[in-house]
């Protein structure tokens, strides 16, 4: 909501005798107290792809159990790294919680899964009990959680499973469907993602689209080559890149070779209050604005922790959406 509706329900908050909009907590509200939305759309006059979005429609459709197979009803996962796996395959709901660090859930997982209890990395055997859980999910760096729980006797008759979710989208989301008893259901998954991938590659005429990746850290401001998630989701789309971005590693990104990161669209992301700092200074810098891109409104802004973080289908669905959403589109307005 812009400054001049903020000041309306403040002068309406006033008129019905009520104190909300001079509290000190800082949020604007509307005369009842409710909060107002402020979602930022643009930053350093460049639009924000998925401003917005709602995290809670993330997680895919409920899956059934393979044939002849044992379902399980009450997850603990060791490992956030999993999540998205269990989100892309509907099973958070049968999540009830997860040996980790409080506020470990990646953001994008939506509000379902951040309200999973998060019992700590060196949970007690209490917490674990009451978390009832008939599957326990490891990963090969948490392996020693799962030794340290079943020695306190706190997972009971739980089946547990190692799942190693490296490597790329697919194989983790595989992994992960063999450990919930559901091959099918991941392998149909995978083949309805890649389809869509290749549809939208179509649709979109994308192989005429030369497409840029730029990434600001706190400490540097990156060109990217395939190796990030949004690259190889980008390349399964069928996404041309610049020939100095067709590497897989990053190249740090200076006034002698900012012509690189030039294309016919732009995408770009923070890491971080840092990254964003970093990342105003570079787009409204005389160097950046004199590239084409630039020139032509075509510089988007992307979620850095959905395209730079680990590989998992339900991300990858994000960055389709994204795709889907603004590969022919511009910053030309707000």
């Amino acid at each position: 909501m812009g400054s001049t509706a903020a000041a309306l329900a403040c002068t309406a908050t006033l008129a019905v005798g009520l104190s909300a909009c001079g509290s000190d907590d800082g949020v604007l509200r509307t005369p009842d107290g409710s909060v107002i939305s402020t979602t930022t759309t643009r930053f350093a006059e460049v639009n924000i792809v998925g401003a917005g979005r709602d995290y809670s429609r993330t997680c895919l459709a409920p899956t059934t159990v393979d044939p002849g197979r044992t379902d399980a009803k009450r997850i603990v996962v060791t490992d956030p790294a999993l999540l998205d796996g269990l989100c892309a395959l509907g099973l958070g709901p049968q999540v009830r919680a997860i040996t980790a660090a409080p506020g470990s859930v990646p953001e994008y997982l939506g509000p379902q899964l951040a309200a999973v209890p998060a019992v700590g990395d060196t949970p007690d055997a209490a917490a674990i009990r009451e978390a009832a859980p008939d599957l326990v999910l490891s990963t090969p760096g948490t392996a020693k959680q799962l030794d340290a729980l079943t020695a306190t006797g706190a997972l009971g008759t739980a089946r547990t499973a190692v799942v190693d979710p490296a490597g790329d989208a697919k194989a983790s989301l595989m992994a992960v469907a063999e450990a919930t008893n559901r091959s099918a259901a991941g392998t149909q998954r995978v083949d309805e993602f890649i389809a869509e991938a290749a549809r939208v590659g179509r649709v979109m005429d994308a192989s005429h689209s030369q497409v840029s990746l730029v990434r600001f850290t706190p400490d540097e401001s990156l060109i990217e080559g395939t190796s990030p998630f949004g690259a190889q989701i980008m390349a399964l789309v069928g996404v041309d890149r610049p020939a100095p971005q067709r590497t897989p590693a990053a190249v740090p990104m200076t006034d002698d070779n900012m012509t690189d990161a030039d294309a016919d669209l732009i995408y770009v992301s923070y890491a971080g209050d840092g990254g964003r700092d970093r990342g105003h200074d570079v787009l409204m810098s005389d160097e950046w604005l004199n590239l084409g891109a630039p020139t032509w409104k075509r510089v988007l802004s992307v979620n850095d922790e959905v395209w730079y973080g680990r590989p998992g289908v339900a991300a990858g669905w994000l960055v389709l959406n994204d795709l889907k959403q603004s590969l022919n589109s511009s910053s030309a307005s707000g």
